[in-house]
């Protein structure tokens, strides 16, 4: 089967640092896979590579089989891929349905139409509350985004990049800065995605990535150290030593 992402020999120089280094890495698809590894380690600007935001210095992106490498980001979406931010980058000033409403509008041409009647937009405004209650969100429909607490403010930002559609889901750090008992509920509502969507996620809570993630890569000064399952990955010497803090042979 035909990998939904793919790098070879991916690499992105910053004068003499090495962000990136080499990394040649598979996502089969359906996955649920976690990017790991210390601060400085490369992660976010090896989602900036696959996603456009940064052109790589050598290497390959491959989507589904198709090479992505020279497409701008905005081509990236339009093929599937789709990415979170560590910052939240919502509508303060908009309700939850607003949100998702308008992002289905762009994605489906009819924001193109704004001078339709509100009828017209039928099938949209169902896709926007059948997407909040994949995320949990219904209730909370006519909330304005400014007053959701800070987990369900991340959930909504999940909910922004699946009317998209995407096939690859990019979460750069999607617990950052929530609350245990909050962050809890954002991974129930990704482990709830249907298997169409492949997820690659960053991640430093230890204890979420060896709940959600099926595989894990590990990435240190810019180039991967390990890949396996959790348990592999967790029985590493390694990874103790360079990630979990343990001194090897400890």
């Amino acid at each position: 089967m035909t990998p939904a992402l793919r790098t070879h020999d991916l690499a992105r120089s910053f004068g003499s640092l090495a962000a990136v280094d080499g990394v040649t890495l598979a996502i089969e698809t359906g996955a649920r896979h976690a990017l790991i590894g210390p601060n400085g380690a490369g992660k976010t600007t090896f989602i900036n590579l696959l996603t456009g935001v940064l052109a790589p210095s050598r290497g390959d992106v491959f989507l589904a089989g198709e090479r992505i490498t020279g497409l701008t980001q905005h081509e990236r979406v339009k093929r599937g891929m789709t990415r979170t931010f560590q910052i939240n980058t919502l509508f303060p000033g908009l309700t939850v349905l607003e949100s998702v409403l308008l992002a289905v509008c762009e994605r489906t041409g009819a924001a193109w139409h704004a001078y339709r009647p509100v009828a017209a937009f039928g099938a949209e405004i169902e896709e926007s509350h059948e997407l909040l209650r994949r995320m949990r969100l219904d209730a909370d429909a006519n909330v304005e985004t400014r007053h959701l607490p800070y987990g369900k403010q991340r959930l909504l930002e999940i909910a922004l990049a699946l009317a998209t559609r995407p096939r690859l889901l990019l979460l750069d750090e999607p617990a950052a800065g929530i609350p245990a008992g909050e962050s809890t509920e954002v991974f129930a509502a990704l482990e709830a995605l249907p298997r169409d969507v492949t997820v690659l996620f960053i991640e430093h809570d230890m204890d979420l990535v060896f709940r959600f993630a099926e595989r894990i890569s590990v990435l240190v000064a810019g180039r991967l150290l390990v890949e396996g399952t959790p348990g592999e990955v967790s029985r590493d010497a390694r990874v103790r030593e360079v990630y979990l803090g343990e001194a090897a042979g400890a």
